[in-house]
């Protein structure tokens, strides 16, 4: 797994390349969201485009990035999620956390909404 970041404004564009399938690399994009809270970059669009498949502990790192960013006062949406990461998100009820977006542009339009 590969995390390729892009800042847009005052938003981190994050794109995931290969499988969210735990250890280390998936750690690793928790890692990097604390990084940009770090640098006072709350808003974060996590693009999966390039992301064939994940996990239930790839769906853990993208809730507890979720849940920091939240506890921040910062917002994380997801762009271009493919149909079974889709039906992974409906299946185990976290659709209702995230917001999902068709493409990286429509999620950044969304934070000035």
């Amino acid at each position: 797994m590969k995390i390729k970041e892009k800042m847009e404004k005052d938003i981190a564009i994050l794109t995931i390349t290969g499988n969210m399938m735990g250890g280390p690399e998936t750690t690793a994009l928790h890692d990097k969201i604390k990084g940009l809270m770090a640098d006072g970059i709350k808003k974060v669009v996590v693009d999966l485009a390039k992301v064939k498949w994940m996990n239930s502990s790839g769906l853990g790192v993208l809730m507890s990035s979720w849940g920091s960013l939240r506890k921040e006062g910062g917002n994380m949406k997801l762009a271009n999620i493919s149909e079974k990461i889709n039906s992974l998100l409906m299946i185990t009820q976290l659709m209702q956390f995230f917001e999902t977006y068709q493409s990286v542009d429509r999620a950044l339009a969304s934070f000035s909404e």
